[in-house]
């Protein structure tokens, strides 16, 4: 039971990092838009690639926080059984919600958009817009990190589950508990 808690903290704080760090894009999409309305509406130019760029960023900030957002708890959820219930029902809950569809989804996503993203970048893909902006092939990597972090993630609340239906709650970090005990 300790390793497995050694490895969900260890995939916890993965996707710990990767959302602190990918949110941050938030503030650059905020600013590359904000630039390409002054170039438009005050200089008169513009700049094809800047307009590819934040709605890139947004795409890249998107899909790399993911497994933070699932992590937290942000990701929607059908509450009419789940909030009411027990600490144990919840931990069932999620070991067959997570068996039965989050990693089958996971791998569903892999495996279809794996060729997507491989010829991308077999074809150094950029923008469809002329002048727009070069290495769309990056941008399309992040669909298998929105694979690759959920499907991390989906396994911790597998052990999560684990380790709270074998009454080891000890072992789950306190940030990881679910929010809402009603016991």
């Amino acid at each position: 039971m300790e390793l497995l808690a050694t490895i969900m903290r260890a995939i916890n704080l993965t996707n710990r990092v990767i959302g602190n760090v990918f949110v941050w894009l938030s503030v650059g999409i905020v600013l590359v838009c904000f630039w390409v309305v002054i170039e438009r509406y005050v200089f008169g130019i513009t700049r094809l690639w800047m307009q590819d760029l934040y709605p890139w960023m947004n795409g890249v900030m998107f899909t790399a926080v993911a497994g933070y957002a699932l992590y937290r708890n942000d990701h929607v959820r059908v509450d009419i059984f789940y909030r009411p219930a027990s600490t144990r029902t919840k931990a069932w809950m999620d070991l067959v919600g997570v068996l039965a569809f989050l990693l089958p989804f996971a791998a569903v996503v892999w495996i279809y958009s794996f060729v997507f993203v491989s010829r991308s970048w077999g074809l150094h893909e950029g923008s469809a817009n002329p002048g727009g902006m070069p290495g769309l092939f990056i941008l399309k990597s992040f669909i298998l990190v929105f694979a690759v972090s959920i499907a991390l993630q989906g396994i911790a609340m597998l052990i999560r589950s684990i380790l709270l239906i074998a009454e080891r709650e000890d072992l789950v970090p306190q940030d990881f508990r679910y929010n809402y005990d009603t016991e």
